[in-house]
């Protein structure tokens, strides 16, 4: 029954770091505060009646866990209550906790029924520490059949162990702590993680060794829910570093062919070959900060915890492009490089424009990119991709967001399928894309 509870984001590591060297942090941290400040936060909305344009809906669905004592007749009275107010219960799970025990419901009631009304029966009916929220068709999906797709995913891609709890667990927060920074130090102390769980928290042991947290503050964790977490990071780590397959062949407009497929962090030696062939300009553009400092966060700009990343390379196997697709909190960041002498050519164009179907996949609502204001072609790529933008600049740092609701690209499909050869024709407008 835990799916992703709310239409926010997918999320994943606390990854910045990683992705903006320290001299010009002060100024990332200034705008992006002021630029979070319309985000919403993590607390369950309000029950409210939606809004059917006039329409009256023949019935609406409501997610509903509350906690009984275990004992006879406990859950029949919470039924009896339902019943009383011409409540279908579609699905019900239990979660033993010892002397209590949380009754999980989906439930569709008249659509005149508010929450709050709802909320309060069950309290009346011996419920306690109550929690309701609109559902959709999604949930009526049986829990054994979600996990099972949920395990069938992860089990293709280790970039989905993130995303594959945020849905498992619902509207959460989930940080990746690295084993070691990004200078190659042990974090936190070097000592091995234990799985655990503290009402609304829980850590778990990384398959690289380092600590997922997850963290719920509106709704703490049942044994059960934490039990699944854990064997669904346990596949991950059985598994081992993995890749789905596929790969698109792309013919630029000069003739010549780009492959762009999937990486990881064993593509790390072949990004430091792209590193040292791009100019000082370049490598500063992306990265924001001193040019020594980019070799040292690929490790984590490849790795699958901390989002997704595709390759552009060339016949003879040589990386000449990369974009990123980054979980950051709420949030998802796209970031793009081209060594300098394929720019201009539409690579970063096509790169972004399959990060965002890829977002668009993973449920985001919105992608945002950092960058300066001075450059140009990640400015025409982001325009390029034809969605709503919205522009924030503070102190030449600026954050172009895209509204994904609108995007063209179909969620679940891949545009461009794999194995496909397709022409590439740079506009005149966006000459100077990356």
């Amino acid at each position: 029954m835990s799916r992703d509870m709310s239409d926010v984001t997918p999320t994943a590591p606390e990854g910045r770091a990683a992705r903006r060297p320290a001299a010009s942090a002060g100024t990332f941290r200034m705008l992006l505060r002021s630029w979070r400040t319309r985000r919403h936060g993590h607390a369950p909305p309000e029950p409210a009646e939606p809004d059917t344009g006039g329409a009256r809906p023949e019935g609406a669905l409501w997610r509903m866990r509350t906690t009984v004592e275990d004992r006879p007749g406990s859950l029949a009275a919470l039924c009896t209550a339902l019943a009383g107010r011409q409540v279908d219960i579609l699905s019900l799970q239990t979660h033993p906790l010892g002397a209590a025990t949380v009754d999980e419901f989906l439930l569709r009631a008249p659509a005149g029924l508010a929450g709050a009304d709802l909320s309060a029966a069950v309290t009346a009916a011996g419920g306690a520490d109550t929690w309701i929220e609109r559902a959709d068709a999604h949930d009526l999906v049986d829990t054994p059949t979600r996990v099972l797709g949920l395990a069938a995913r992860t089990a293709l891609d280790a970039a989905e162990l993130p995303l594959g709890l945020r849905r498992l667990l619902g509207r959460c927060t989930i940080r990746s702590l690295p084993a070691a920074s990004p200078a190659g130090r042990p974090a936190g102390g070097g000592a091995p993680v234990e799985d655990s769980l503290g009402d609304t928290v829980m850590r778990l042991r990384a398959p690289d060794g380092g600590t997922i947290i997850v963290e719920r503050p509106h709704l703490p964790f049942t044994p059960t829910e934490f039990a699944r977490a854990r064997a669904l990071v346990e596949l991950d780590t059985r598994l081992g570093p993995r890749l789905p397959p596929g790969r698109d062949v792309l013919t630029l407009a000069e003739g010549r062919d780009i492959t762009v497929r999937r990486a990881d962090t064993s593509d790390v030696p072949a990004a430091r070959e792209m590193h040292a062939r791009c100019s000082a300009q370049t490598l500063r553009m992306r990265y924001h900060g001193p040019v020594g400092d980019a070799d040292r966060y690929l490790r984590h700009l490849l790795g699958p915890r901390f989002g997704r990343t595709l390759a552009a390379q060339t016949a003879s196997g040589r990386i000449v492009g990369l974009g990123h697709l980054l979980w950051d909190g709420d949030e998802t960041e796209v970031a793009l490089i081209v060594e300098d002498a394929w720019q201009h050519r539409g690579i970063g164009g096509e790169l972004l424009g399959r990060l965002v179907a890829m977002a668009v996949e993973a449920g985001c609502a919105h992608v945002y990119a950092v960058t300066q204001a001075s450059n140009t072609g990640m400015v025409a790529a982001m325009r390029g991709l034809g969605l709503p933008l919205d522009y924030r600049m503070e102190e030449g740092t600026l954050v172009i967001t895209a509204q994904l609701d609108a995007a063209p690209a179909t969620p679940g499909r891949d545009p461009h399928p794999a194995g496909t050869t397709r022409d590439i024709t740079v506009p005149a407008e966006h000459i100077g894309r990356p």
